[in-house]
């Protein structure tokens, strides 16, 4: 890594996924701030996106006022140069690996220990290796969480986990009520200021100049862009919000986008609020008697266990973890996927969740998991567009955070390093978890036909495509073993070949 000079750098350099006050809790000296235009014509990020990113990033230089460097440029290294010439510099570990390619083959950069995370790198390496855990199978998030909770004293009472159980998942898989909308408060939603306003003067005139192309809507911003915001967002959750979180946290409706879901993913990953905070005020929650037990754990589990299984993962994978592609899938990404054409889509489920993410950029795990990553999975999109596709249009989507989300989980794209099975499934599981069949064009429980659902038909294709591959694996057994009571299964594959790459 750099060299550091006599004494501290005078400058901290914040990267705008860095903009919290722990970034600079052990910094007294000037801040430097760089605004890349380069990371925005390279890709085509999601308005909203780019809005919330660079609305981030002014907030925290209006804060910190005289003390920052705030510069435009084109490149990051460009910046740097008109920011402090040669004078040494400090930066907090990045978060992706071109970042931190970037910072160490510089010599006038000093990195400093990540922040914004519960485990230190050590810490988890200790955890990883302890006890061949590297080997296939064993790197596993629950005995992961369980670690956490202990070394943090998260939800225990003595050496035992509250209530006496580590998971409460099982109280956590609701269907939704008969209802449009659960009977919930609705989420803190950000009023715009003049620096946003600035923002989409910019954004507009990138766009109208041909520097840089958008997709999505750049509605009223729905996420927090300062400190103050984000911790607005984080009371109104935990007092409103987080006792209905846990029972309908796998549940969806077609007209209510946020559920009872704490939207806190993008200021967390933007390092506006640090993780500690938000899980010590859920559990204060839970002994004031004000949420129940399976809530504060279920949202403790995707901060304490999850988000830091998912940072610690990218990192002991690699840079290479990338290419992984087992099924070999190879199939590019539509363009009426790309563009977020939801009208062109009559599954219902589909063009509701590609609508929400043409929208705001945000959908909860299981749309994300269950309708968008699943008929990725069940089409054979090659894994790597489909990593970038979540990268780009997520406001929350980070290298770190897509990756493993995407490659591991989503895609099966590493054969079972990250998850234990393919998350594969047909139209009777988005039926039984959501209202979204209702209404639609198909039918959940009909494989072929006019009427055959995309997602049942292309379950068993998808199986049957990987029959070879997944034949070991203990979990698909049964549905590997259905396969063969299936009379139309002929059928069902023909049909699904056919309609591969057409908008369902």
């Amino acid at each position: 890594m750099g060299t550091q000079g006599a004494g501290e750098p005078r400058y901290r350099w914040l990267f705008g996924d860095q903009l919290g006050p722990h970034f600079l809790d052990d910094h007294q000296g000037e801040v430097v701030m760089i605004e890349s235009k380069a990371v925005f014509k390279r890709r085509r990020f999601h308005r909203a996106k780019a809005h919330l990113m660079l609305s981030a990033m002014r907030h925290r230089a209006a804060e910190l006022g005289d003390r920052v460097r705030y510069v435009r440029a084109d490149t990051y290294r460009e910046g740097l140069e008109r920011a402090v010439g040669d004078a040494p510099v400090s930066v907090c570990h990045p978060t992706s690996h071109a970042a931190l390619r970037l910072v160490t083959g510089s010599q006038q950069v000093t990195v400093e220990p990540p922040r914004g995370f519960l485990v230190p790198p050590a810490d988890f390496a200790a955890w990883a290796g302890g006890t061949d855990r590297r080997e296939q199978g064993h790197l596993r998030l629950e005995d992961f969480y369980r670690t956490v909770r202990r070394r943090h004293d998260l939800l225990m009472d003595g050496d035992q986990p509250a209530g006496g159980r580590w998971n409460w998942d099982a109280d956590n898989r609701q269907p939704p009520p008969s209802a449009a909308n659960l009977p919930v408060p609705g989420p803190y939603l950000p009023r715009e200021d003049d620096i946003d306003a600035e923002v989409r003067r910019d954004l507009d005139r990138w766009e109208t100049d041909g520097e840089v192309t958008f997709v999505g809507h750049d509605a009223p911003r729905t996420f927090p862009a300062s400190r103050r915001e984000a911790l607005r967002a984080l009371t109104r959750f935990v007092d409103k919000r987080l006792a209905t979180f846990g029972r309908w946290e796998d549940a969806m409706l077609a007209e209510d986008w946020a559920m009872s879901h704490s939207l806190l993913s993008a200021p967390l990953n933007l390092g506006l609020l640090d993780p500690a905070e938000c899980t010590e005020r859920a559990e204060a929650a839970y002994r004031a008697g004000q949420v129940p037990l399976n809530s504060a754990e279920g949202f403790i589990r995707q901060i304490a266990g999850w988000r830091e299984y998912v940072w610690h993962l990218y990192w002991l994978f690699g840079k290479n973890y990338r290419h992984s592609n087992t099924l070999r899938h190879r199939r590019p990404l539509p363009d009426w996927f790309l563009d977020l054409d939801a009208d062109a889509v009559q599954a219902r489920c589909l063009s509701t969740v590609l609508a929400q993410v043409r929208d705001r950029g945000w959908v909860h795990h299981i749309p994300r998991l269950m309708i968008l990553g699943n008929y990725a999975l069940q089409r054979g999109w090659h894994p790597a567009e489909v990593t970038d596709w979540f990268h780009r249009n997520f406001v929350d989507g980070y290298d770190w955070v897509m990756l493993p989300n995407v490659i591991g989980m989503s895609q099966y794209a590493d054969g079972g390093r990250m998850t234990t099975k393919p998350y594969v499934c047909g139209g009777a599981y988005i039926d039984k978890m959501s209202d979204l069949c209702h209404g639609c064009a198909y039918r959940p429980d009909q494989r072929v036909g006019d009427r055959g659902c995309p997602y049942a038909a292309g379950y068993w294709w998808f199986l049957d495509r990987h029959r070879s591959q997944l034949q070991h694996n203990a979990r698909l057994a049964q549905p590997l073993r259905g396969l063969d009571r299936l009379t139309d299964l002929n059928e069902v594959v023909q049909q699904e070949r056919h309609r591969a790459d057409r908008a369902p």
